[in-house]
């Protein structure tokens, strides 16, 4: 078995599609054994089954809001494995850019609830499951953040909200699990998957793939790398670089910004509310 992460344990949340299946796919083809955590039975049972190679795929069907179903992930992991080298905190939801200006109090407060349930509650309580095995291997902990981490409009308030936030939590683990522990993240700008929305804004069944279905192929993306990949696949990279000790050993509380040069772009228009 040869590649970067060649016989390196992994758990994924949010694997079962979109950038955490991209990352899944890639540690397999890099010689990980991964497992595979969501919510989503069916969509489990087609990240194994396409995988590489998945015979050395897990899957465990489970909610990020859980700690139980984390732990029990964990203890999955190490069962079947042997070990855990890493832990890939990814599952998240997305605002679809819902302004303040349009939502009412009820809305945004359940909207707060889930999105920071998912995205950041969901990363503190993976990396409390995870914690105690990655000080016996000296893993890691790589988190998908967002160009929203850094910069307005990738977001609505909510969701750039809780990219800040994971951001912070990424640096304080930094500091709090080192030296055993390496923690870092991904800044991923805008991909072709099938992120979905909060259920309290009834967006639980829209996917950010049909709003790029709906763009004209001619149109240029309004970032500097015109023609920047939009597929997860082409994200990966930079997750097998921070998970592989031997190739980023030095670094922790660092994020990778892989956004087509958004943060060299400078805001897309001058403000957000000349509407109002």
């Amino acid at each position: 078995m040869s590649g970067w992460l060649a016989g390196y344990a992994v758990l994924i949340t949010g694997g079962g599609s979109g950038i955490g299946r991209a990352v899944a796919d890639r540690f397999v083809a890099e010689g990980a054994s991964v497992a595979v955590f969501g919510n989503d039975p069916a969509q489990l049972a087609v990240a194994a089954a396409g995988s590489p190679d998945p015979s050395r795929v897990l899957t465990v069907e489970g909610d990020v809001r859980s700690s139980a179903d984390l732990h029990r992930a964990v203890a999955a992991t190490v069962e079947r494995f042997g070990k855990l080298d890493t832990l890939v905190a990814n599952a998240g939801i997305w605002d679809f850019q819902r302004q303040l200006t349009r939502l009412d109090a009820a809305a945004l407060e359940a909207t707060f609830d889930e999105v920071f349930a998912v995205n950041v509650k969901g990363y503190l309580l993976a990396a409390e499951a995870a914690w105690r095995e990655l000080v016996r291997t000296r893993g890691s902990i790589v988190m998908t953040l967002s160009n929203a981490s850094f910069y307005v409009n990738g977001g609505g308030p909510v969701y750039t909200a809780s990219k800040h936030a994971a951001l912070g939590l990424m640096r304080e683990l930094a500091y709090e699990l080192a030296p055993k522990v390496r923690v870092n993240g991904v800044a991923c700008g805008g991909m072709n998957t099938d992120l979905r929305g909060p259920a309290a804004l009834d967006l639980g069944e829209r996917s950010i793939g049909a709003s790029f279905a709906r763009r004209r192929p001619d149109a240029p993306p309004s970032i500097p790398l015109h023609d920047s990949s939009t597929d997860p696949r082409d994200f990966t990279a930079s997750y097998v670089l921070l998970a592989s000790r031997e190739q980023s050993g030095p670094i922790t509380g660092q994020a990778i910004s892989v956004d087509g040069g958004i943060g060299v772009r400078g805001f897309a228009a001058p403000a957000g509310g000349d509407h109002l």
